[in-house]
Order: structure tokens, then sequence, then C-alpha cells
């Protein structure tokens, strides 16, 4: 019986050849899924590493040490010493057992006496193999006791050169808060300058985290003070830093074995529990490992949602193809039931042929699927490195039983069949109870999985994971179901009109049994293509309006410290025509934390720099609303600015007022509020030399302080304002005395006086401490642009960190780099409005793709220091290399994947209906029909079948895309608050549908063609 199986695969080897392809299909797909996922979470891996900083790539171990107390309380500095030692010696055991880890030592503390300036003090620091990592600028490297090396910037500002004595001390800083300076804590040692030095990669593993070469206002230029251990630890001092920096090599980062360093990693905190707190140890290490935790749980629910579909349909068509390949071989099987064969006789005979052919190829496709994966891996994932995880493996056995299974189901028929069933030439038609019933289990199935995956808020799990692929197969079932007697219709009524080769070719799809799961197949197919693409290009737009909108512009520098008129005015200095360059800078946070987020932009540059929502207003209208025409603010061009005011009511040095003006820098110098005097009841005038006005300032507000507690009434008349050059008035004495031109606080009344401007404070002033009257060149309250729907309140937090009064101007679907809850908030006039903005928040300059290339020395120009420098290309490609972006090169493998399946279900359906065609036609034409329309009906049959089912299966990808997609989580389980698409472009399905037409309609013409050399003329 064996012997017989095997000639029959013999002599139907293409039927059982195309049979093990598609077992294989089914194998591979099983196999590939959980291995594209290990390649996946070694990719993602990598690419975090790659990018990590340089304290997530290591540890630092640390502990501080005086000399001069002992830990004991006895005195004894070396019981300290030895006490600390002994701790640090202990955590360095720890450090030195977890492996692939180079260590470097290190010890610093504070020294004072090379800067003039007590604010300064800089870091003298031992470091292990230091002058391997320094480029030695002039003199030599450390050699003698004594030695020291100092930056090049250093030795330029204080005018230092290699073999210069120098006196240092080491220092600690003051104890009071509000006085930074150093003290000296130690006696002073004189040191020789051996050289000067550059170091060779600041960002070096080497360094580690230490930021040695970081600028900070306690420390100068961010050079320290290098020296050997014997001269640091000779040197009288207090309190010194010992540390061990452990860098990861790429034994410790080895992406198979990231679970053994995150186990080390807890090891070495419980020990340094055990130990005490007299060490510490710091490494973002862990922050990199939750990292790529994260990013590896991202892909996890992307690749199954197509590798369920691959498997599904894979044995659907196995029991399609196996059932056309049993109505092919009815009478063999009559044959065998009508001589009374045993029924495993018969059982094996027919379904041997199928098992055989279908285990074959499900054995090839365990190596196949790795390979397949591995060659895939190796070519999208250049830096992956090889993994030897062929766990992947365990999947294949379960894939391999279901296609065995789908052949069993397939022959049911024939193994409880009657002889007079097996014996007729017409089997039963698809409509049967059956059929019926299973088609309609499958809508419910639909149904139910779509229901639970809402029901679970996008839950990939359980049967909302099966819910694409169901639902796809429900819908192509429904499809055949509508589509084959329309077809049918169709085909009379071309019989009816002579058109033979039509009617024919209608006819063959529609009254064939097998033909509505074919077609359900095919259009599956095309839905499972068709989904891959809407995963693949919605991601895509996803990551394009992450890189863009996500960080507000093309490229977006952040400067380091700057006062939100200094960054306005060196912008509009960078690039004085708007065309490429906008001030932007965040408000400050509020108090509550439903605050919503603001950003301040130069709107009048809106349009020309900002990436822009697709479907939100347009950004030129809405700089409009942002930045309506107002009064100039007054300004005085000179450094002095001269005050004349009288005043009665006042009791000076009791319950008196006290003058001051708000200013800003009409060249970005800086804002000031300046204190001008107490006021005395008679006339008087104020002077004040002001810094920032070298080159002018404008008036913000004039304010008044409260000296007493009592209540006060007062009256103030200002009688004029100006520089104290000849003739610069700030305002003409009308201008200043209309009440028109100035906002006031409730506690004051402005009024028009003949020689100025009168104002009456009433006594509610007792309670405010301070009162401003403002030019009224802004507008009031300040119009907003607001993302996210009204605003609870009236006010957000202004740039001086007070309430800003505010009206809504524009609705925004949502703020550049803030997300879909935010307001914007034109940069001049919120600036104009407070009376002393400070350091803005994340000072800002947006660029587009028009800055010139010299973009950066032109901001250092400005006297600006760019701190960060973002792309949104370069963050496109990290995007790119990212957990989702990665996992949804398996969805284009799917799509390929499905697309050989549903030829390889074309191509053996042919073949099995070959041989009642090639008789029916044969018949036809000796009885008269002509080779054309034969030739049309021999043709066209499969082709017509795929261009409908591409017609149908691409909105049928489309609905389970629209049912399911927004599961999907294409920018990671915490995507960013932004208008991501939910669709993909038509274009994109319109080529995909294309792609699959001709991959699917070139079988199906080969098959029609191999069919017509058969008939006979």
């Amino acid at each position: 019986m064996i012997s017989l199986v095997f000639v029959m695969l013999w002599h139907r080897r293409g039927q059982a050849a195309t049979l093990a392809l598609l077992g294989l299909l089914a194998v591979t797909s099983a196999v590939a899924a959980p291995a594209y996922l290990i390649a996946v979470d070694r990719a993602v891996a990598v690419g975090q590493i790659a990018t990590a900083a340089p304290n997530e790539l290591g540890l630092v171990a640390s502990t501080v040490q005086d000399e001069r107390v002992a830990t004991d309380g006895t005195g004894d500095p070396g019981l300290a010493t030895e006490q600390d030692g002994l701790q640090f010696g202990d955590v360095a055991t720890a450090l030195v057992a977890m492996p692939g880890f180079t260590y470097v030592y290190s010890a610093e503390y504070y020294a004072i006496g090379i800067d003039s300036n007590p604010a300064n003090a800089a870091r003298f620091v031992y470091r292990q193999d230091v002058c391997a990592h320094l480029q030695i600028l002039t003199g030599r490297c450390l050699a003698a006791e004594g030695d020291v090396l100092i930056g090049e910037h250093t030795a330029q500002r204080l005018n230092l050169k290699a073999g210069d004595p120098i006196e240092l001390r080491s220092a600690v800083p003051s104890p009071n808060p509000k006085k930074k300076a150093w003290l000296p804590d130690g006696k002073p040692r004189r040191l020789l300058i051996a050289g000067t030095y550059r170091p060779t990669e600041p960002a070096a593993g080497y360094w580690g985290a230490r930021g040695y070469f970081t600028a900070t206002p306690e420390t100068g230029p961010g050079e320290p003070i290098f020296t050997a251990a014997v001269t640091q630890q000779t040197m009288d001092h207090g309190r010194i830093t010992l540390a061990m920096d452990g860098r990861a090599g790429p034994a410790a980062l080895n992406p198979d074995r990231l679970d053994v360093l995150r186990a080390d990693l807890q090891k070495l905190t419980l020990s340094t529990a055990d130990v005490g707190l007299a060490v510490q140890i710091d490494t973002g290490m862990t922050a990199l490992l939750d990292r790529i935790d994260v990013g590896q749980s991202s892909t996890r629910p992307l690749v199954p949602v197509l590798a369920v579909p691959l498997i599904l349909f894979a044995c659907f068509t196995i029991f399609l193809t196996v059932g056309y390949g049993l109505e092919g071989r009815q009478s063999e099987l009559a044959v065998v039931a009508l001589r009374g064969s045993r029924w495993w006789t018969r059982w094996w005979l027919a379904a041997g042929e199928s098992l055989i052919a279908v285990l074959a190829g499900a054995l090839c496709g365990c190596l196949i699927g790795q390979l397949l994966v591995d060659a895939i891996a190796a070519i999208v994932f250049p830096d992956n490195g090889v993994s030897s995880d062929w766990s992947s493996l365990r999947y294949a056995p379960l894939a391999a039983g279901a296609a065995l299974l789908s052949v069993m189901v397939a022959q049911r028929r024939q193994f409880v069949g009657s002889v007079a069933r097996l014996l007729r030439r017409n089997p039963s038609t698809a409509n049967g109870r059956w059929a019926v019933a299973a088609e309609a289990l499958a809508v419910l199935l639909a149904v139910a999985a779509s229901v639970q995956l809402v029901l679970s808020q996008g839950s990939l799990t359980g049967l909302g994971l099966f819910a694409p692929a169901i639902l796809m197969l429900a819908l192509g079932l429904l499809a055949a179901r509508v589509l084959l007697p329309l077809i049918s219709r169709y085909a009379v009524r071309a019989l009816q009109r002579g058109r033979l080769g039509v009617a024919l070719a209608g006819l063959q799809l529609a009254r064939r049994p097998g033909a509505g799961r074919l077609f359900a197949l095919l259009v599956a197919t095309v839905a499972v293509a068709g989904y891959a693409a809407c995963a693949v290009d919605t991601a895509a737009a996803g990551r394009a309006v992450e890189a863009t909108l996500g960080i507000g512009a093309d490229r977006v520098l952040t400067v380091q410290t700057a006062q939100p008129q200094q960054l306005l005015s060196a912008v509009r200095r960078i690039d004085p025509d708007g065309d490429f360059a906008m001030a932007v800078t965040r408000l400050p946070p509020g108090v509550a934390a439903t605050d919503t987020p603001g950003l301040a932009v130069d709107s009048t540059r809106l349009a020309a720099v900002a990436a822009w929502p697709s479907g939100g207003p347009d950004p030129a209208e809405v700089a409009d609303r942002l930045h309506p025409q107002s009064l100039a603010a007054p300004a005085f061009a000179g450094p002095d600015i001269a005050v004349d005011v009288s005043a009665s009511g006042l009791t000076p040095g009791r319950n008196g007022l006290r003058l001051q003006v708000s200013v800003s820098s009409l060249t970005g110098l800086g804002d000031a509020v300046i204190e001008l005097g107490e006021l005395q009841n008679r006339p008087a005038t104020y002077r004040q030399k002001i810094a920032v006005c070298q080159e002018g300032c404008r008036i913000d507000g004039i304010g008044f302080a409260r000296t007493g507690s009592s209540r006060l009434t007062a009256a103030v008349v200002v009688h004029g304002m100006r520089a104290t050059g000849p003739d610069r008035e700030v305002l003409p004495t009308a201008q200043l005395a209309d009440p028109n031109n100035w906002r006031a606080s409730p506690e004051v009344r402005p009024a028009q006086a003949p020689d100025g401007l009168r104002l009456e404070f009433a006594e509610s002033v007792s309670v405010s401490p301070l009162v401003w009257i403002k030019p009224a060149g802004t507008p009031d309250p300040m119009p907003v642009a607001v993302a996210g729907g009204r605003l609870a309140g009236d006010a957000v937090t202004g740039l001086d960190g007070k309430p800003l009064p505010i009206t809504h101007a524009q609705t925004l679907p949502v703020v550049p780099q803030l997300g879909r809850r935010a307001v914007l908030v034109d940069l001049e006039y919120a600036d104009r409005t407070t009376m002393n903005a400070g350091l803005g928040t994340t000072p800002q300059i947006w660029l587009n793709t028009a800055a010139p290339p010299d973009i950066l020395d032109r901001v250092s120009a400005q006297g600006l220091t760019v701190v960060a420098d973002i792309r949104s290309d370069q963050i496109r490609r990290r995007l790119e290399q990212q957990g989702p972006a990665l996992a949804l090169g398996f969805h284009v493998l799917a799509g390929v994947l499905a697309v050989l399946l549903g030829a390889g279900a074309l191509v053996l359906a042919a073949a099995v209906d070959r041989r009642r065609r090639v008789e029916d036609l044969s018949a036809l034409r000796t009885q008269g029909l002509r080779p054309g329309p034969a030739g049309q009906a021999m043709l066209w049959t499969y082709p017509a079948l795929v261009a409908v089912a591409v017609v149908i299966g691409l909105p049928v990808g489309a609905i389970a895309w629209l049912v399911t997609g927004w599961a999907l989580p294409l920018a990671g389980p915490y995507p960013p608050d932004l208008p991501l698409p939910g669709w993909p472009r038509v274009t994109v399905l319109l080529a995909v549908g294309a792609v699959v037409l001709l991959a699917l309609a070139a079988v199906a013409v080969a098959t029609g063609r191999h069919l017509r050399r058969r008939v006979k003329p």
C-alpha cells in the first residue's frame, strides 16, 4: 500500500509538489514569526545600545572620605580612612566580579587659587591613565610629584602657560546659600603647570558620566586640573570623592545576555545595601534595559497579528486544495469502496498522498522559515550580529499538526461518503447545511473577536489576536456568497446574448463547487497584503509626524540660557527677513498638575518655519490672530533714563511708594527692573543708568512698591520720561498723559492731568505691595491658540511665572512639539506684558530646510550657546530603528507569503480542474465551438477570478484595518500626544493591489495557457 501511495504521488507529482509547498508555507509562517521576533528583539537592543548616553553604558561606584574626621567619632583619621576604604573595597570586589566591564579609578576634590573669582572653583582630579586620552598642546604630560595639567581655554583665559607655577588649596562651598563662593579648606601648595591639554574625545566612554568638560557657573569653563595620585593625596585636603567608573563592553552588552546583566546589577545593588550608605552606585544602565524591554514589548503584538492569518489561511488553503484534489479522484476512491476495502485501507489510499506531501513540506518549512528570517535579518539588520537561537522551531509541530488536521478534515466526505456519492459526476454544491453553518460560525467568530478587541481597549490577546484573520476570512466568505450568484446571472445573460466565451468562463466560476472557497481565499490573500500595506504606510506616516510635528520644525536648536527678549532679538538678527528661523520658548509650568502647557513663538514667522498639522487652520491666519496690530511700545535710545514725578499724600520712610521701571533691551541684551528711589511729596527727577539699555530699551511698565503697612491714599503725577541726552524724550507729553495709552492695576485710577499722567491710589493698595501701570501696546487679554478644547480658566502661566489673562482666539488640532492639549501665544507680546521675564524655559530656535549651513556659527556669534541640535531626519531614522518599525518588516514578509499561498491554491485548483475542463472544452470543440470563445473560456476564467478578488480584497483589508488597526501599537506602548494618522494613503493601497493583481494574474494566465495547449482542436 505504501508503494501504491508513492506511485500515486509520482503520477500527480505537480499537485503533490504544490501541496507540499502549501505545507511548507504554513510551517514557514509559524517558524518565521517567532524567529523574526527574536531578530527584532536583538535589533532593538543593538539600536538602543548604539544610541545610549554615556551614563547608560556604565556605572559609577563612589564614596566620600574625610581624612580629618573619623567616622566613629574618635578623631583618628586612620580609622575613618580604613573603614571607608574597606566599604569601598567590598563594592569594588562586587564590581570586578561583573564580567565584561573595564574600570577606571579616579579621585577628586575642589580647589581654588588659580582663578581670582571666588565663585569659580576647579576640579582637582586624578584619573587613571589620563594622559593616554589627552592631547598635550604645550609642555609635557605628568611626570613628577607636583605636576598638573590645565585646559587650553583655562590657560588662555588666565594667561597661563606650561612651566608657570601656581598655588592651589582645597575648597568647600560657602555655607551661606545666598553667597555663591568657595572657601579655603586646606593649606596652599605650590604646583607646576607641566602642560596644557585638549581632550581627544570628550564623549568617549573612558570619561564615563563624570561631566568633566561641562561648563557650569561654579566651575568655570569645564576643564578640570589633572594631576597624579601622589600629588593629590599629599596636598592638604578634607573631603575627597573616590570613584570607580565601570564601562560595559560588548560581552556585558551582548543582546543575548541582557537578563544576566540586569541580574548582576540587582546583585550589586543588594551588596551596596549590605555595605551601607557610604558607597553610592550611579548608573543609567537600568534605564537602558527598561527602554529595551519597552521597545521589545511593543513588537510582540505586531508580528502575531499577521502571523496568525498566514497560518490560518495556509490551513484553509490546504483544506481547499485537498478537497479539490479528492474531487478529481472520486472515481478512484469509489472503486476502492466497491471492492470492500477495510476502512484503514480506504483511509490510507485517500489521505496518504496528501499527508505525505504536506508532511514533507512541513519538514522543509522548519528549516526554510528560520533560514529565511536569518537571511532577511542579515540584510535588514546588518549590525545585529548572529544569533544561535533556534527556539522558534518549537512552534513548527503545532503548525504541521494544524496542516495535517486540515488534510483530514478536507477528506471527511470521502471517508464516510457512500459509493453512489463518490460515483457522481457532479459533486454536491457548497450550499449544504454544514457549509452554511461553517460560514455562519466564521462570521460570528469575527464579530465576537472584534467586540472583544473593543471591550478590552485594544488588547491583542485571546480571541482579539485572531480578530484580523477571522474578520478577513469571514468577509471573504460573505463576498463569495454574494458575488458568485451575480456572476452566474451575468454568465446566463452572456449566453443568451451569444457571448459564449464569457458565458463559459462565468459558469465555470459560479457553478464549480469549490470556486466559492477559492474566491474567498483569494480575497483573504489580497486582504492580508492590503492590511499589511495599511499598517506599514500608516506607521511610516506616523513616524513622519513624530519627526516633524513632534519636534516642531525641520530642525530645532536648544540654547543654554537666554531671556525671551534676548532670544527674540538674536534670532531676528540672524534671519532679518523671517525666511528660516523662529524664536521659541516654553511657558513656565503652572502650580497645578492640570495646568495646560504653553509655547511662546515669534508668530510672525510661524507660517514659514513651524511644522504644521494637516487639516489645521492656515498658520498665517493663526499668526494674525496671535499678533494683531497694536501701539508701539514706548522706548528710549540710551543707557540712562530720567523720570519726572511729583507726589502728594505720602509719608516718606514710613508709608510711601518706591518708584520702579521695567525695561527690555531693544537689541536683546536682556530685561531689567530698575529701582529709581522713594517718591517725595514734591516734584523730583529720578535718574538711573541701565546696563542692558546700552543700545536702547523699551518701557514695559512703571511700578510703585509700598514702603509701609498702613493704608495709603496718595496721588502721583508722571510729568515726563526721557533719556538723559539732549532732546531724547521717551514719550510726548500728550501721549504720556493719555490714560488710554496705559493699562493700570485695579488699585490705581489713571487720569489726564494738565502736565502729565495723574495716578490716584485708593486705600485698597494697602493689600498690594507692588502695583504696575503698563503701556497699552499689547492685547489685553492676550490672544492664544488652544489645542484640546477650551481652557478651564481664563489665564495661563506667563513668562514671569504669574497668571497671564488670555482670550481664546483660535482652535488648533495640535500645538507643535507640545501635543493635543496645549496653548500657543505670541512671544513678543508675552514678553512685553511681563515685568521681569527672567530666563526662558527651554529657549529654542526653530529652523526650516532653508537654514544656511553655517547656522551654528551665526547663533554663536549672537552670544548663544547651542546645547542640543535635533533634526527631523535624525528623529525619523531613530524611530525606524525602534521596535514597532522593525516589527512591521514582518508585515511585508506576511504580504509576500500570503500572495504565494494564493498563487499555490490557484495552481492546484487549476491542476485539479484541468482534466475535466479539457474533456468539456474538447467535446464542445468537437460539436462546433469556435476557437475564439473556447480560447476565452480557457484563458480568462482564473484571471477574471483574480481580478474580482483583488477588487473585493482591497476593501476587505481596509475594513479589517478600520475595525482592528487602531489597536496596533504602531507608535509603541506610549504613543506621543500627536494626531497620528490612522489611515494609509489610497495610492499605496492601489499600488499594492496592482502588484498583487499582476502576480496572481500571471499565475492564472500561465495555467490558462497550459490548459489551452491540452484542449483538442
